[in-house]
């Protein structure tokens, strides 16, 4: 079977990345910056011979993929397997309220407990194993060709984890800048890292939040 080649993207920011406000599943839309990050991330790939691109449904992310979208040509799908990892009743509050509200819960989540479950959310070994079906789904279906993945922080972190063996817990060595360009390799024995974080189409504009 052909490996399928995969170019996944955070999306460009929000007024919420900007405060550090985690997101999850909240449908928060693109700022100024964000739109413009959208539409230099889709020109970096307008030669790129994209047959599909699939979406986090969130807007957010949507918004970044119709970017995509109008400069390749290539057909749009919303894929709600690709949203964000669910924070729960803690959507919509920042790190330092967290800290200063509820320090016990702040440092698992520090810490990366894999089994760490905010309540009416989702624990990083439930997003691993989300992010892992949806993505082997979505790329056996196209063999030899070359799909868009645009999803978020938590998403792209999974990724890249998948793709190095690195364990969920261990510390985030890499960047996971909004717009930038990461790319994978897909088989059925599972993902391969090509390059990660091109953000040079972005003249250093990208934030490194992970929201």
């Amino acid at each position: 079977m052909q490996a399928t080649r995969i170019i996944a993207i955070r999306h460009g920011e929000t007024a919420w990345n900007a405060t550090a406000r985690l997101q999850g599943h909240q449908d928060i839309p693109l700022n100024e910056l964000g739109l413009w990050q959208a539409a230099q991330a889709a020109r970096a790939l307008a030669d790129e011979p994209v047959a599909q691109i699939y979406s986090s449904d969130l807007q957010r992310a949507y918004q970044t993929a119709e970017a995509v979208a109008a400069v390749t040509g290539a057909p749009l799908t919303a894929e709600p397997g690709l949203r964000e990892r669910s924070f729960g009743i803690h959507e919509g509050r920042t790190f330092a309220e967290l800290e200063a509200e509820l320090p016990d819960i702040a440092r698992r989540w520090r810490q990366r407990d894999p089994d760490f479950t905010p309540e009416g959310g989702e624990s990083l070994v439930m997003l691993r194993e989300r992010v892992r079906a949806t993505v082997d789904r979505l790329a056996a279906r196209h063999a030899g060709e070359l799909i868009v993945l645009t999803a978020h922080g938590g998403v792209l972190d999974t990724l890249y984890r998948l793709a190095t063996g690195q364990e969920l817990q261990a510390p985030r060595t890499f960047a996971l800048g909004n717009a930038a360009i990461n790319r994978l390799l897909w088989t059925p024995q599972g993902l391969g890292l090509v390059g990660w974080s091109d953000t040079s189409h972005l003249e250093n504009t990208a934030r490194d939040e992970i929201c």
